[in-house]
């Protein structure tokens, strides 16, 4: 059953369908996902630095003993600093992540903590510097599936999005799909790193295999229904119709555009287009 949260808590459970629970963080909004087979258990993601890990390791012994497999979403730091305190077990992730993983670690982590610092945040942006980028040991091409024991949870890469490698992880007994950032809740999509024009057609593809009992759960935000997916497609959809017809407009007549994801991100997508 779901845990209501605490007065002021740092994160908390849902368990959205039999074994396969999210458990919500309070920073950045994120979610990550536990799925439990009989014979061993799969971390959907595992947050942004090695204290965070250590939490959510701690959380998941709390509802089981079994052994567990990590699987990235993508290699965005906030859903994969948080591994070393789950080793040694299995890691999976898309093909294309170690690359990008190896050529971005350090970014990421200096350009977070630097941020973190600004904000007052110095415990946050300590515990990210010393927090280390584990590499995956298995990885996925196009669709593996995980037996966890009278369970099977489907690893699958539908094509580039929010980036290049990301991974949706589906438990289909239960009809729950977890999204990573390919869909967001409460929120504005994050482009920077994405391809805007195939997000928008995967995001479509991902509302048509919704049903009206499916929950997907964004990698940040608080699961959702079919319907909305099939809203932020359309927005995504949108955000590039304007993104393309962007060009030099806000320059010349000092309008800025106008999205529900904010102008900001239109201008975003623009240079991802570009």
């Amino acid at each position: 059953m779901s845990q209501p949260p605490p007065a002021d808590p740092a994160a908390w459970w849902s368990e959205i369908a039999a074994g396969v629970l999210v458990r919500r963080h309070r920073e950045l909004d994120l979610s990550t996902g536990l799925i439990i087979g009989s014979r061993s258990c799969l971390v959907v993601d595992t947050c942004g630095d090695h204290r965070q890990g250590t939490a959510l390791a701690a959380a998941i012994r709390e509802r089981t003993s079994l052994p567990w497999i990590v699987v990235y979403t993508h290699a965005h730091f906030d859903h994969c600093f948080g591994t070393e305190p789950f080793l040694p077990c299995p890691v999976w992730a898309h093909a294309g992540l170690p690359a990008v993983l190896t050529a971005t670690a350090s970014r990421q982590r200096d350009e977070w903590a630097a941020r973190y610092r600004e904000q007052g945040r110095p415990d946050l942006a300590d515990d990210l510097a010393a927090s280390s980028a584990v590499p995956p040991d298995h990885t996925v091409g196009e669709r593996v599936e995980l037996d966890l024991g009278g369970r099977t949870a489907v690893l699958e890469h539908l094509g580039r999005g929010h980036t290049d490698h990301d991974l949706i992880v589906s438990v289909p007994d239960v009809d729950v799909v977890f999204t990573g950032d390919l869909i967001e809740q409460g929120a504005p999509p994050a482009v920077e790193d994405s391809f805007p024009r195939e997000w928008a057609d995967l995001a479509t593809a991902l509302a048509r295999r919704g049903t009206a009992g499916t929950r997907f759960v964004p990698g940040h935000g608080h699961p959702v229904d079919t319907a909305f997916v099939r809203t932020q497609a359309a927005g995504l959809r949108t955000l590039v119709e304007q993104a393309e017809a962007l060009g030099g407009v806000s320059d010349a007549s000092g309008e800025e555009p106008t999205h529900p994801f904010g102008a900001a991100v239109v201008r975003a997508a623009a240079a991802r287009l570009a």
